[in-house]
């Protein structure tokens, strides 16, 4: 797709104060009329300028997807899109340095998460899928059947859903645009992918990687970026797209999916979460409060399956209390370039002032501010906050805040846990501590997608994830997350001369 000047890579070019990156349409890297800056969080400044695509952009991405589908080959050659996926995974490994610095610049996200959820591992998710496909049965055999006197033979096909709208968020960008992009490419599809508003370049710089180091034929990847609320309305209303996968908040989710109505699309949401983390009293206190501090400030708790509901036993409840604090006292935040540093910025300025006034409502409303709940400059950090006495159906305990507040609930027994925990419209993550046997029941009773036990991993290319309830619909990364892009076609053929 393209050619190697057509336009710079993220490689190519500078990370630093003035970059400029274009729009990937039709094969084609492209200017906008006007363009739109991205700030550093972590200082406030301008670090590049992205092109303000227009609704016009997005009919054209569309169009260009739309043919790709339909009369190309990308959806019925399946060795095109292994070798395709190879060269995307091989780019991302020859150019991870690069997309690093631009991750920590735009994102604040800290060198240490760019080895983990914020770089490497979308990377691992297209070498995952790459395999996955060469291996997956496209086709299933039903056998026979009899029907009006003969035997008929069926099988199942499996084919891509068409083009695919992806929208993402700004906090793990490269995750949510590579958790959708692989498999959707995958399975055939086309997609127009839309950056973040408030962190385009990197997904922009996404792009432009596939232009000049990806065989990718024309149209069967756009990307866009703006801040124009109506290229995103575009993209879930137009006919021309089949289907639309998002990851943000519910209140959105919930818009997109009413927009999508429209026409049918099929629907993908990856929502917001107000995940619950349970302390039993035969739990490891100490090791508990580590996991429940240091996890919920990672990424400046800008994650939606953190678990920022801490619930613990009445009997135990100022001594964990008193462990948190002293954990959220070792965290070192600030310049996310600086290795040592765990905690980088919020994204904006915008998003630090609403977790500061949730804060400060729920302290008007009754909860103690035991530590934090401070602004600091330069940049938009915000000091790891944690919050005690807190209503079980106040704001700061049902509301998704996406920032380092941890809030504090005091249980009675293991129902009154539960039934806390299940107390949310949410249902994306949790974890829970204790003797093994006992926590494994108690997490089968609430209803979440995910699950960590006494610390336990779950998030990897292979693992399914998504929510229950209004965290959601559908399954991101493993096979289900594959089969989300695929449709089944259902074939039958009588058996000549062969009666039943």
């Amino acid at each position: 797709m393209g050619s190697q000047d057509a336009a710079e890579t993220a490689a190519d070019s500078s990370t630093g104060q003035g970059v400029d990156r274009r729009l990937l349409i039709n094969g084609e890297l492209v200017e906008a009329d006007a363009a739109y800056p991205s700030l550093n969080p972590a200082t406030g400044e301008i670090l590049g300028y992205a092109p303000e695509a227009g609704v016009s952009h997005a009919v054209a991405a569309i169009g260009a997807a739309r043919r790709a589908f339909d009369a190309g080959d990308w959806a019925t050659d399946t060795d095109l899109r292994v070798r395709c996926l190879d060269q995307l995974h091989r780019a991302l490994i020859e150019h991870r340095d690069e997309f690093a610095a631009l991750t920590i610049a735009e994102v604040g996200a800290t060198p240490a998460l760019t080895q983990g959820a914020q770089l490497d591992q979308p990377i691992a998710i297209v070498r995952y899928y790459a395999d996955l496909l060469k291996n997956y049965p496209m086709t299933e055999d039903l056998g026979n059947v009899e029907s009006r006197g003969m035997l008929h033979h069926r099988w199942v096909e499996k084919e891509g859903a068409g083009v695919v709208a992806a929208i993402i968020a700004y906090n793990y960008p490269n995750q949510l645009a590579l958790a959708k992009l692989a498999p959707a490419l995958a399975a055939g599809c086309t997609v127009v992918l839309k950056a973040a508003p408030d962190t385009p370049l990197v997904t922009l710089a996404l792009g432009e990687l596939i232009a000049n180091h990806t065989d990718i034929p024309a149209g069967v990847v756009n990307v866009l970026s703006s801040s124009d609320p109506a290229v995103g309305a575009a993209l879930t209303t137009d006919s021309g797209v089949d289907m639309v996968t998002f990851t943000g908040s519910t209140p959105t989710g919930r818009t997109i999916m009413a927009a999508a109505s429209g026409t049918l699309k099929r629907v993908f949401l990856e929502l917001g979460g107000k995940s619950a983390a349970i302390i039993l009293d035969d739990a490891d206190f100490n090791m508990a409060a580590v996991f429940a501090a240091f996890s919920m400030v990672t990424h400046a708790g800008q994650g939606c399956a953190l678990t920022s509901r801490l619930l613990v036993p009445k009997s135990h409840h100022d001594e964990i209390v008193e462990l948190i604090k002293t954990n959220f006292s070792h965290v070192r935040y600030g310049d996310p370039t600086d290795p040592t540093t765990y905690m980088g910025p919020l994204i904006s300025a915008k998003q630090r002032d609403k977790v500061h006034d949730m804060v400060q409502r729920a302290v008007a409303d009754g909860a103690t501010l035991v530590t934090g709940g401070e602004k600091v400059d330069p940049g938009f950090f915000y000091t790891p906050t944690l919050l005690t006495n807190v209503d079980p159906d106040s704001e700061i305990a049902q509301e998704e805040v996406f920032g380092p507040v941890l809030t504090v609930i005091a249980y009675d027994d293991d129902d009154d846990a539960v039934r806390i925990a299940n107390n949310s419209i949410y249902g994306l993550s949790g974890a829970v501590f204790g003797s093994q046997e006992r926590a494994l029941a108690l997490a089968r009773r609430i209803r979440t997608g995910t699950f960590s036990i006494n610390g336990g991993n779950y998030f990897s290319p292979d693992a399914p994830f998504g929510g229950y309830k209004q965290s959601g619909i559908g399954r991101e990364m493993g096979v289900a997350g594959l089969e989300e892009f695929l449709e089944s076609k259902t074939f039958a053929v009588p058996l000549a001369g062969a009666p039943a």
